[in-house]
């Protein structure tokens, strides 16, 4: 650095030109990289600090199947499940991240909130014991579709409030209409709808409720 600034004085004074300007625009040019440099730094950190706050809680929420293991016969997960489950949730809050950095206002990261952990539980719950009849019911992979598009919407929409309402609206819509397709193409009784078609239709609506909740909020974030 010091070679390259002799070899600039030299070029300036071989040009008979005045040093003022070159003194002013090397001031200028270094303040600007210190303070670059610091913004950098700050942000490092910052993410540093919430990638550390994400580990924590994904690391507690992971002990309670551990310690429910080392003392009841109810949970019997293997490494799979927790390599799974601790990926999942490392998705959801970098997920989280990504769009909470795209907003400052507080309501549209708890619309961000309500998405995600909707879009959680429905996984969890359909891979864990599933919606229609039981985990192995091909009907329950219907609701992948939910996730597709949320999934399409979101980058679609660039994670802007009114393009995430509707988003979430048609991710509610999508939830519905997953028991309704699985019904006409695996009806009960040749296929098992554990609790019932009622009960597999409340339980959508349940989650359909949450998306359109988180929606509304969207909505409202854009104004």
């Amino acid at each position: 650095m010091e070679q390259t600034f002799n070899d600039l004085c030299r070029e300036r004074k071989e040009a008979d030109e005045g040093m003022f300007a070159f003194a002013l625009w090397a001031f200028a040019e270094t303040f600007a990289g210190i303070m670059r440099e610091r913004i950098t730094m700050i942000l490092m950190q910052d993410i540093t600090r919430r990638l550390t706050v994400w580990a924590v809680v994904i690391a507690s929420i992971l002990m309670i199947p551990l310690v429910a293991m080392r003392f009841t016969n109810e949970v019997n997960w293997d490494l799979f499940d927790f390599v799974v489950m601790g990926s999942l949730l490392l998705g959801v809050g970098l997920a989280y991240e990504l769009a909470a950095r795209r907003s400052e206002k507080t309501v549209y990261r708890i619309a961000c909130s309500v998405g995600l952990a909707t879009a959680f539980l429905l996984f969890w719950v359909n891979g864990a014991v599933g919606i229609i009849g039981n985990e192995d019911q091909p009907a329950n992979l219907l609701y992948g579709a939910v996730f597709v598009v949320g999934l399409i919407g979101s980058l679609v929409a660039r994670f802007k409030p009114r393009g995430m309402a509707r988003t979430l609206s048609a991710a509610a819509l999508a939830q519905m209409l997953v028991p309704v397709i699985a019904l006409i193409s695996w009806p009960p009784p040749t296929t098992s709808w554990a609790p019932s078609v009622p009960g597999v239709f409340v339980f959508s609506a349940f989650f359909a409720t949450l998306f359109v909740g988180s929606a509304l909020l969207f909505r409202r974030a854009a104004r």
